[in-house]
């Protein structure tokens, strides 16, 4: 199993930059991608971007050419650099593992971490 720490968010104005940080512990060998998701009010939850172990990186369409994802793999930690940021970047950001189970692919989630853009 695998247990994820988020940290970072917080408050930040419309145009402005805001940074993420997930810290991953247990089995690290059976996790295929680390990555991020987002939930706003009364929405879904939704991709924000992903970052294989072999180090292909899939972004939310919202957030393509804003957005940043990284990993520091000896430090078990996935990042997420948000730029150009919009009210509606407003939402409860997860950090998310792909675990890679015998028979199934089970998802991991972090506690969520708040990010709040005013305009």
């Amino acid at each position: 199993q695998v247990r994820l720490v988020e940290s970072g968010g917080g408050l930040a104005q419309a145009g402005g930059s805001l940074s993420l940080s997930c810290v991953a512990s247990g089995d690290m060998k059976r996790v295929n991608s680390l990555g991020w998701y987002r939930q706003a009010p009364g929405k879904k939850r939704e991709l924000v971007a992903i970052i294989t172990d072999f180090g292909s990186i899939y972004y939310g369409d919202s957030v393509k050419g804003r957005f940043t994802i990284s990993r520091n793999d000896q430090k078990n930690t996935v990042y997420l650099q948000m730029g150009n940021l919009r009210p509606e970047d407003t939402a409860v950001y997860y950090c998310n593992a792909d675990y890679q189970e015998d028979d199934a692919v089970v998802d991991f989630w972090g506690q969520g971490t708040q990010v709040t853009v005013s305009s």
